[in-house]
Parts: structure tokens; C-alpha cells; sequence
């Protein structure tokens, strides 16, 4: 089955410029990348070549500015590892990559070195200008019915089935762009999109089978560039989601893994069971943790059919951010999320944030650590001078601690040690991070609960938080759908809160797209989030502005967003009655007499001795 598929790879690597292999080489099955470019900063990639007994040939290459650096073998005599180094004068062109047996050339590979289209190492990466939008693409628009199920692919399309692939695709995610530019979105993040050929639970994109293929029921990695490109037209910018911790059960390594250390615990504990992650993120830190403890964290697998990859091994974690990088340059992309972020080996982290950074300096890449402990989060942000001497090159981190904070404030009655207080109290952590204006802040995600389930179906709860993420400091994210406060379980049921996006299947009955059977709330919360997020993209006291905060009064929480040009002050009121604030007490940033632009309703206000907060309202005041 793996040679049919790689038939089939071939194919599409051709269309797509990609290496090709002469008719000699019947047994090279597997050449990556696909292909490289010339004028990357890092002078070096290294090619893994796959097929019988490759490990018994010798490389050689006659290209001006090219050569042969290292040649690499392991204890699988079907895997051969070519480094090439390209100078600075080296020309785009087929490099003939021979493969010599004693004194004849048996084997050739004809690589494509491209040129980089301009400006490419000068990229801009997602900041907090702008307001990033989670899809899970399987459950967003299906915009090609006809790639639902796809021959050779294990899982078959099944709407009816909350955990079975239900047929979104990259042609549905184009499809809706204009719509995601109206409602003020400036950047989409999707679940990962590559090959996820796995017979079960492969719509999440979680379980990679092939690092250099977008799933074809999705697409291909040409609608996937093209995508990125008319969301780029648009002024959307895309974050792909990578993996470097697992794989998928599936992966084509598994049947004839490149070095018996490729994997963590490959033989699982002996017997026959698979070792699983504790999950104790602080072991990282903790500085009485057991080494086993520390082991079982980032070496463990999430579950058995994803295989916790071994970055230790160098050809391994060269492959990783050789693929990193490739999908930068070849999609276009202006981000990465990078998933499971801590369960990965340390050293290896460092590396891999450090190249891709090396590349393209303005870049972004946001790592996910799941604690609601900043000192855990903090540790992995670049910049952070950590005690034990590590050094992190990712520049953004998921700001876990305040979405906790944050549900945990609403839900909360007011007292001198609730509600309020504990976002007052989490942001006076940011002392520990080297840049929170660079974490990303979020309602919620494709892993946990729908934010308007979660807040009771609360919608001056839900006002609240919305209006919150989009004016605190930090890079805010909406999952898809909350703009319809889509409801789910309280608790966590990934199938359910994955659910399918109204209107992005022919015959749906509700059609955010056009309005068609939204209830009254739903409206509501389009409406909500349209305002807020276009009012953002024109506020640069939200995108570079300072921030001030009030300890909590009365039940109300009161902050500030300014520069030079702006002033935005936010006032949340939980209180079932209006509350009257003293304007006297902000005068250390809101000089008095001053009109303001409440933000949600457009109404004008002199803010003079006294401003009246609504019974459990918000205001977002606007101040040029």
C-alpha cells in the first residue's frame, strides 16, 4: 500500500515542481523536502532519502555553489541522509543528485533548488494588531463535496457521526474568506491540514501520516498555497498548525522506522502496552523532579495511535525543522502554532524556534502550554531569562493562565478574593514573561467547552468576555462559531464542540453566511464581534498601546488602553444594578472633561465627574 501511495506522491511532487527520479531509480520511494530554495540564511538542508538498501550507495553531486557536506546512514540500511551546503552564488536549478555503487552511477535524483519570491525572509508574522480565527476545517464549509471521501484514504466521510469526518475542506475555507474579512478577522489559524490517514479521529489533523501532504480531503498543497495567497489579498494572514511531538499510528515511517531511536518508547513497556504521558508540565522546571517523572512527561505518548517522535535523534530533529520551514516558505504562511509545545525535547525546541526565526526575523510563532500557572508559560517565551540557563526562541506563548482566570472571574460572585480580583490579580504576573503583549489570549478553543455553554448561556456574561479578549493586551483568538455563541457541552466533548459551522453545508437550514435562521442571540453575537473587531483593526492604542488597570470596585473592573494618539477605557459591571464610578479616580490616564465613543452602542459621552456603568454591562469607551 505505501508504494501505491507513494506513486500517487510522486505524481502530485511533479506537478508541483518537486524532485524526480530517473527510471534507474525504481527504489528510491521517498526524497525530502521536496525541494529547497536558495538565499536561506541556514546554508545547509539535508535530504532523507528513502528505498532499498539506499544506506549501500554513495552520493555525488556536480552543481556550481552546491556540495555534498555529510552524507549520514543509521541502523536502517534503507534510509540515506544527504546534507548539501549552498553557498551564497548558488543558482535555482535541478540539482542531479547521483547514487554510485563502487565505480557506476546506478540512481539519480533530479532536486529542485528554487529561487525565493521576494521578500519572503522579511514576512510579517501576526501581532497584536491583529484578531486571529480558529477553524477545525473538517467541521467549517465544505466547499467540494466531491473530496469527502477519497480513495486510499482509510476514514470515509460520515456526517452523523460527532467524531467521523464530515467533509469541510480548503475550498470551503476559501469560499468563506469574504465573510471572515467582514466580520473583522485579520488572521485564520486551522487545525492542521497535512495527511492524516488514520482508519478513526483523523478529521482533527492531529495524527500526521505524511509531513509533506495536505490531506486530500482537504486538497492538495497547491490549493492550500493558493488559499493562503487570497487570504493574503484580503488582509488575512495564515498560522499553520504544526506538530513536532507525535505522529500518527499510521505515519509511512511506522512499518520501517528510519533509526531504531527514532521513537520514544518504541517498544512500549515491555509488555505490549504503550507508555503514556503523565502530563506534569512542571517537571520541566521543578527542580526536585524524578528524572522518571521528567521522562514519563515529554517521552510518553498521548495515546496509543500517536507515536511520541524522539527530537534527540539529530537527523529527526533536523527533518522537523527542515519541515517547519518548508511550509513557511512554500504556502506563504505569516505564523505557526505549534501544538503540545512542552512535550517535545527541550534542546530541540530551542533549535527549531532558533532556525525558523534565523530565516524570518519579523516572523511569529505561538507555542501551546496548557497550565494556568504563568511561571510554567512564561519559561518558553523568548527573551525570558530563565534561572536554569535556558533559552527559548519561540516568541509567543498561549496565554493559558488568563483564559482561566477569565472564566473563573465571570463565573464567580464579587468579594475581596473572587470574581474580578483574579484577573486583576493574573495580570499583575505578567512580570515574568519577557513580552505578554505577545501572548495570545483566547475564549476558547477546539479542546474545551463552547465560552456561551460555559457562561450559562449567559449573553451579559458573554458581552463581558468578548469585549474583554478584544481590547486586553495580547493578541486575541476566536474559535469558530463563538461570533454565533454555538453552545456545546459544559464539559469537554471534542466531537460536539467541533460541530459543524451553520451554512457551510448545501441544505442547512441556518446560514451564518447570510443571516438565514439565526436566532436573536446569534445575531446578537455576530453583531458583537463584527463591531468590536472592525472598531480593532483601526484602535492602535489596542494594537501598541500601553495598559493600566484598577483594582476591582463595587463589583466593576475598570482598565485602560492608551498612547499617544488614543485612550480606550474599558468598564465591566457584574452587578445586577447600575454602579456610579468617581471619574476622579482615573485621572492618572483620563484627563477630565473629555468625550468619549462608547464603542457597542456608537453613543457619544462628556466623561466629566461621574460615569454610570448599566447593571451587569459593559462600556467600551473610545477616547482620540
Amino acid at each position: 500500500m505505501r508504494l501505491g501511495s507513494f506513486r500517487l506522491l510522486s505524481v502530485i511532487a511533479l506537478m508541483l515542481g518537486c524532485y524526480s527520479v530517473s527510471p534507474l531509480a525504481a527504489s528510491i520511494k521517498r526524497v525530502e523536502p521536496l525541494n529547497w530554495w536558495v538565499g536561506m540564511q541556514h546554508p545547509t538542508v539535508e535530504l532523507m532519502l528513502y528505498g532499498d538498501k539506499l544506506a549501500e550507495l554513495t552520493p555525488k553531486l556536480s552543481y556550481p555553489g552546491v556540495s555534498i557536506s555529510a552524507v549520514h546512514r543509521t541502523d536502517n540500511p534503507n534510509y540515506l541522509f544527504v546534507e548539501l551546503t549552498l553557498s551564497a552564488d548558488a543558482a535555482a536549478g535541478t540539482l542531479p543528485l547521483q547514487l554510485w555503487r563502487d565505480a557506476q552511477a546506478v540512481q539519480q535524483v533530479d532536486y529542485p533548488l528554487l529561487a525565493r519570491s521576494d521578500g519572503s525572509a522579511q514576512r510579517q508574522g501576526f501581532s497584536p494588531a491583529d484578531a486571529i480565527y480558529l477553524i477545525t476545517p473538517d467541521r467549517f464549509v465544505n466547499g467540494d463535496p466531491s473530496n469527502d471521501s477519497v480513495p486510499g484514504m482509510l476514514e470515509q466521510a460520515n456526517r452523523q457521526d460527532d467524531n467521523g469526518r464530515h467533509g469541510g475542506d480548503l475550498a470551503g475555507m476559501q469560499q468563506a474568506l469574504p465573510y471572515l474579512q467582514q466580520l473583522g478577522v485579520t488572521a485564520v489559524w486551522p487545525t492542521p491540514l497535512t495527511e492524516n490517514n488514520q482508519p478513526a479521529f483523523s478529521y482533527h489533523g492531529y495524527s500526521a501520516t505524511d509531513f509533506y501532504r495536505v490531506d486530500p480531503r482537504f486538497g492538495s498543497n497547491a490549493q492550500f498555497r493558493d488559499f493562503v495567497a487570497a487570504a493574503n489579498s484580503l488582509g488575512i494572514k495564515v498560522i499553520q498548525d504544526i506538530i513536532v511531538n507525535h505522529i500518527g499510528s499510521n505515519h509511512w515511517w511506522l512499518p520501517d522506522l528510519p533509526a531504531k531511536d527514532w521513537l520514544n518508547f518504541p517498544s512500549g513497556d515491555g509488555n505490549g502496552n504503550f507508555v503514556p504521558t503523565n502530563h506534569n508540565r512542571s517537571t520541566i522546571q521543578d527542580p526536585y523532579a524524578a528524572d522518571i517523572d521528567r521522562e514519563l512527561f515529554t517521552d510518553g505518548w498521548f495515546v496509543d495511535t500517536m507515536p511520541d517522535l524522539n527530537q534527540r535523534n539529530p537527523r529527526l530533529a533536523t527533518y522537523l525543522i527542515q519541515n517547519s520551514i518548508w511550509w513557511v516558505e512554500y504556502a506563504g504562511l505569516s505564523g505557526i502554532r505549534e501544538d503540545t509545545y512542552s512535550y517535545a525535547d527541550k534542546a530541540f525546541l530551542s533549535e527549531w524556534g532558533r532556525r525558523i526565526m534565523q530565516e524570518y526575523p519579523q516572523f511569529n510563532i505561538v507555542g501551546e502550554e496548557w497550565s494556568p500557572n504563568p511561571l510554567i508559560v512564561s519559561y518558553w517565551q523568548a527573551g525570558k531569562q530563565n534561572k536554569d540557563g535556558y533559552v527559548s526562541h519561540t516568541p509567543a506563548m498561549l496565554d493559558f493562565p488568563l483564559y482561566d482566570a477569565l472564566l473563573k472571574s465571570l463565573a464567580e460572585p464579587e468579594s475581596w478574593n473572587s470574581g474580578w480580583i483574579r484577573l486583576y490579580e493574573m495580570l499583575s504576573n505578567d512580570h515574568v514573561y519577557a513580552n505578554p503583549f505577545n501572548l495570545v489570549i483566547f475564549e476558547g478553543n477546539h479542546d474545551t467547552a463552547r465560552l456561551f455553554s460555559v457562561l450559562g448561556e449567559d449573553q451579559d456574561l458573554f458581552r463581558m468576555a468578548l469585549s474583554y479578549l478584544f481590547t486586553m493586551r495580547g493578541i486575541p483568538q476566536l474559535f469558530y462559531g463563538t461570533e454565533l455563541a454555538l453552545t456545546s457541552p459544559p464539559q469537554r466533548d471534542d466531537g460536539k464542540v467541533r460541530a459543524d459551522f451553520p451554512g457551510g453545508w448545501a441544505g442547512d437550514k441556518v446560514n451564518a453566511f447570510t443571516g438565514v435562521g439565526l436566532t436573536d442571540t446569534q445575531r446578537m453575537a455576530q453583531q458583537l464581534v463584527s463591531r468590536l473587531l472592525n472598531w480593532r483593526k483601526t484602535a492602535s492604542a489596542i494594537h501598541q498601546g500601553k495598559l493600566l488597570h484598577f483594582a476591582p470596585d463595587r463589583g466593576t473592573y475598570t482598565y485602560f488602553r492608551y498612547n499617544e494618539q488614543q485612550t480606550v477605557m474599558v468598564v465591566l459591571n457584574k452587578q445586577p444594578h447600575p454602579v456610579t464610578l468617581e471619574l476622579a479616580r482615573f485621572r492618572q490616564v483620563l484627563p477630565a472633561g473629555v468625550q468619549a465613543t462608547e464603542v457597542l452602542t456608537g453613543a457619544k459621552l462628556q466623561l466629566k465627574q461621574q460615569l454610570t456603568v448599566p447593571a451587569r454591562g459593559v462600556l467600551v469607551l473610545d477616547i482620540r
